[in-house]
């Protein structure tokens, strides 16, 4: 059943805005100057601010405005060399069960050579940090129900990864090979 405006519009308000567990580097944040914003027609009174990609395109100009990518943003080259022009970019994750901002991630990294600050927000749980890092998230906002002090442990967790990923671009196998092993 669609929402109403009035509906809409409420939830656009509730959306918390605010990180409370950040990972920085794979380290607890002391704090989070950045707010995020779901509203796509006005900019957030709190600023710095990710905000949607079309508002973010709408005020490149603003140093204070990154864009906020929605995981079902096609990412073209066009786009790249676009985003490649903001210090920070976040991507959400509408759901824990939503996969696609992963492989934006990757792309970003791997495809389009994007270097700044890639941050995970939404439904982000301690379980996923790992593979988000790997992916080529710098940043990653806790869900509010998370742990920091398990999150911090999660990333530390594995001490041998045997796929590649954006920071190791061998795999075990081949590691080892090279090695003589």
């Amino acid at each position: 059943m669609p929402r109403s405006n009035e509906t809409q519009a409420e939830a656009v308000d509730l959306t918390p805005v605010h990180a409370d567990h950040l990972i920085v580097n794979g380290e607890l944040a002391a704090e989070n100057a950045w707010c995020v914003s779901y509203d796509v027609d006005n900019l957030p009174d709190q600023l710095p601010a990710f905000v949607p990609l079309t508002l973010w395109q709408a005020n490149q100009d603003d140093t204070e405005l990154a864009p906020l990518l929605t995981s079902d943003t096609e990412l073209t080259a066009a786009l790249a060399e676009e985003l490649n022009k903001s210090a920070a970019l976040a991507i959400d994750f509408p759901a824990f069960t939503d996969g696609r901002g992963y492989s934006l991630a990757r792309l970003l990294r791997e495809r389009y050579g994007y270097s700044g600050e890639l941050r995970a927000v939404g439904d982000v749980l301690v379980d996923q940090l790992e593979y988000m890092r790997r992916c080529g998230f710098t940043t990653m906002a806790l869900r509010d129900d998370q742990d920091p002090e398990d999150a911090l442990r999660a990333l530390t967790f594995f001490s041998v990864r045997y796929q590649t990923d954006v920071e190791e671009r061998q795999a075990l196998f081949e590691r080892r090979l090279a090695a003589g092993k």
